[in-house]
């Protein structure tokens, strides 16, 4: 909440919600904001996961791949050791980046965020649940799957703990405000050690995302953030 682009990336992204990290809209930038965090690092950004892995994991490398240029003005760069724009709603690149990256470092603890923004915009131009927009979904999750399969054929994989998530829902042509169309988003994680078939009946939020990637690593979720590990994912 809101069910807007900015504002919930940053909440999957510092495992807290508007209200701790001040990300109230997609205009926000570090420069124009005008409510404070409640903490911020040495450079004026609410911390993030990235950050976070940083501490617990001091290897651990980190990539960023977008393609809406606001996504990254929450996050302090400096703990991204890769970061990749692509204009024009290009997104294809970004894959076979991210593919590259994890390659490089398969033998140290990696993370990186993928990100594709053409499903919205088609949303926006189309409408939610049109032809064209269950086309941009199927196209985009023809490039997960050869993603994917490039993964099988390095044996990278089996190894790997894959969060599957997007930031809200739509109406009509928009989004915004609070109907369960809008408001409520997909929420999904495997990997080693994560049940099958297993379905997430617990409350769960935006916020759980930056604390669950945490644990994954090693690390507790940071004193400022609200989100919490979703237990129950986790064999017993």
């Amino acid at each position: 909440m809101p069910s807007v682009t900015l504002p919930n990336w940053t909440s999957h992204l510092t495992g807290s919600g508007p209200e701790q990290h001040g990300v109230f809209n997609n205009n926000w930038t570090l420069a124009t904001s005008s409510y404070p965090a409640v903490r911020k690092d040495e450079d004026g950004y609410y911390p993030s996961v990235f950050q976070a892995l940083k501490q617990c994991q001091p290897s651990c490398k980190t990539a960023f791949y977008y393609n809406w240029k606001p996504l990254a003005y929450p996050f302090n760069e400096k703990y991204l050791d890769e970061i990749k724009y692509l204009k024009d709603d290009a997104y294809i690149p970004n894959y076979n980046q991210a593919f590259q990256f994890i390659m490089k470092h398969r033998h140290i603890p990696t993370v990186v965020f993928l990100y594709s923004v053409h499903t919205d915009n088609v949303g926006h131009k189309y409408g939610w649940m049109s032809n064209e927009y269950l086309q941009s979904i199927e196209e985009a999750d023809q490039q997960i799957g050869i993603f994917f399969q490039k993964l099988r054929q390095e044996d990278l994989f089996n190894d790997t703990h894959f969060l599957f998530l997007t930031d809200h829902g739509g109406i009509g042509k928009g989004h915004g405000g609070t109907s369960a169309a809008e408001m409520i988003v997909p929420w999904g994680i495997s990997g080693p050690g994560i049940k099958r078939n297993f379905l997430i009946t617990e409350p769960n939020n935006t916020t759980n995302t930056a604390p669950m990637i945490l644990h994954l690593f090693g690390g507790k979720p940071l004193p400022e953030w609200t989100g919490k590990v979703i237990e129950s994912v986790f064999p017993s």
